[in-house]
């Protein structure tokens, strides 16, 4: 009870832990809100109030098709979320058991095997992947969960990877040994608990790249397709228009800024919380 009341505070005293959770959370729930309701529908056309600047009837003003900007940054934030949140899942739930079965036969040809296949993806960054998936399949959020997964399996196997090789030196793991448990075994119950904190972390992190990397591929075509709304492809469309009116760009460019930084500050805030280095050092 004592260290679960320090925990809590010291979670209170994180600003950065606060504010990256009061920006995301502001943005979870417009995403979970748009899939039961929005200002105006996101599919249907105005064009007698296209390009309308933000007004009591329009907060964020109307697109060149008079579709309300509100409404269309609500959907995009669901958009982005669950695209993002479905593939950094793909690249934890394949690139963890990776990392950890290369660091349970460390120097051996399974080893060698799967982080040279590490490296042979990291070769390869997520839009030139998304390219060769949509040049067979098509482009679709699909395929951009599919790229952005693929890109992330190399990340969280390196990390898993280099940290559960310390640990296959420490006397608890050689007690398993003697105990009789196999190298499975010992990576879901000693070696997986023990960093799950360094993945908490990094699966935010990779969330708020996720995020980037999925309005990067909306934004050049390869991404969520119309007429389902994308900050990406929000602001693909508002170039040509942005001298005449600039809050087409704006409003999606802000979302985007915001959901990455709250995202990169509770990955920040929960590094100091959770790594005990550093709560030795601030002690």
């Amino acid at each position: 009870m004592m260290s679960e009341t320090r925990s809590s505070r010291k979670a209170l005293k994180s600003r950065n832990l606060f504010i990256g959770v009061a920006l995301t959370s502001i943005f979870a729930l417009a995403a979970l809100l748009s899939l039961i309701w929005t200002p105006y529908d996101v599919t249907q056309l105005d064009i007698s109030s296209k390009l309308k600047s933000p007004s009591w009837e329009h907060l964020f003003g109307t697109d060149h098709f008079g579709r309300d900007t509100f409404s269309m940054v609500m959907v995009g934030a669901q958009t982005s979320i669950s695209v993002a949140f479905i593939a950094v899942g793909i690249g934890m739930g394949l690139g963890v058991p990776l990392g950890l079965s290369a660091a349970a036969y460390r120097g051996g040809l399974l080893d060698e095997f799967i982080m040279r296949g590490n490296d042979l993806i990291f070769a390869f960054p997520s839009l030139l992947i998304a390219i060769m998936i949509t040049a067979v399949f098509g482009p679709s959020a699909v395929n951009a969960i599919i790229a952005i997964g693929i890109f992330n399996i190399p990340v969280f196997a390196r990390l898993s990877r280099g940290a559960a090789l310390p640990l296959w030196t420490r006397d608890f793991i050689l007690s398993a040994r003697v105990a009789g448990k196999g190298s499975a075994r010992i990576s879901v119950e000693h070696i997986l608990p023990n960093i799950t904190n360094l993945l908490v972390v990094q699966g935010t992190i990779q969330f708020s790249l996720g995020i980037l990397a999925e309005a990067g591929l909306s934004y050049v075509g390869l991404g969520v397709q119309p007429p389902i709304p994308s900050w990406g492809r929000m602001l693909a469309e508002s170039q040509t228009l942005i001298s005449i009116a600039p809050h087409l760009a704006l409003f999606p460019g802000f979302a985007i800024l915001l959901t990455v930084l709250g995202l990169n500050l509770a990955g920040d805030g929960l590094r100091d919380l959770l790594d005990p280095r550093i709560r030795r050092t601030r002690r």
